[in-house]
């Protein structure tokens, strides 16, 4: 009994290294994720791996080849869209219900992270800024105190964080990038919760803004301008 549960929680604990990765950006769309290497990386076996990646699968976050390959899937504006829309909402949610609960230890915290930041971005460390903005995020959404939105949000960031890396092919964002954080920050002091989520709102769309171009020419179909209004029109 006793190795069982170790077997499980292997496989629980390489579902979620996968997913962090996918969350962050480590993957980029139509990367073929090998279970030998990945197996090699994480110091484990073949078997978890595999049934980590079919669960991620099952989730939508990768997606299965007509060769049985197990892909992160295509770039794709439209799903891209999708994921604003909601993110928008489900994240400006969280962020919301995060001011009710808002700590000194937490204002400490994001401040440090926006001064990480304002570091990163002076230095030029693009996958840097991504990691903090992340830490950013979720340290608001667990602040909401509401493990069934985090899941979800977890969801939606495992399907977006492949396109993060694509932050700053627009050079005029890394000069607002952190503006948006400190207007969030500034909210969070005040205790004022619909401000919170209408800051929160607005750094997802200025982000959105800035990768969505990068998106359509990489899936082919150049700078849609259709789809780049939306993020405005329908957020």
């Amino acid at each position: 009994m006793t190795e069982r549960l170790e077997y499980r929680a292997l496989n629980d604990q390489a579902y979620a290294a996968i997913k962090q990765e996918l969350m962050s950006g480590r993957f980029a769309p139509r990367q073929i994720l090998v279970l030998r290497a990945l197996a090699e990386a994480y110091g484990i076996s073949t078997t978890p791996i595999r049934e980590a990646l079919q669960r991620l699968v099952g989730e939508g976050l990768l997606e299965m080849l007509p060769n049985r390959s197990i892909a992160v899937p295509d770039w794709n504006p439209v799903k891209f869209i999708e994921l604003f829309r909601i993110r928008c909402e489900l994240e400006g949610l969280a962020a919301e219900m995060a001011a009710g609960f808002t700590t000194p230890a937490l204002l400490a915290q994001l401040a440090e992270f926006v001064g990480a930041i304002d570091t990163a971005l002076a230095e030029n460390r693009h996958g840097d800024y991504v990691a903090l903005n992340q830490r950013f995020h979720f340290a608001i959404y667990h602040t909401a105190r509401s493990p069934r939105l985090l899941r979800i949000i977890e969801n939606l960031w495992g399907e977006v964080g492949v396109y993060m890396n694509e932050l700053f092919a627009n050079a005029d964002f890394g000069g607002t990038a952190n503006d948006a954080h400190r207007a969030i920050l500034s909210r969070l002091r005040e205790g004022d919760a619909a401000g919170v989520r209408a800051a929160m709102v607005h750094d997802i769309s200025l982000a959105a803004d800035a990768m969505l171009p990068r998106i359509c020419e990489l899936a082919g179909g150049g700078s849609n301008l259709a789809l780049m209004q939306t993020t405005r029109t329908q957020a």
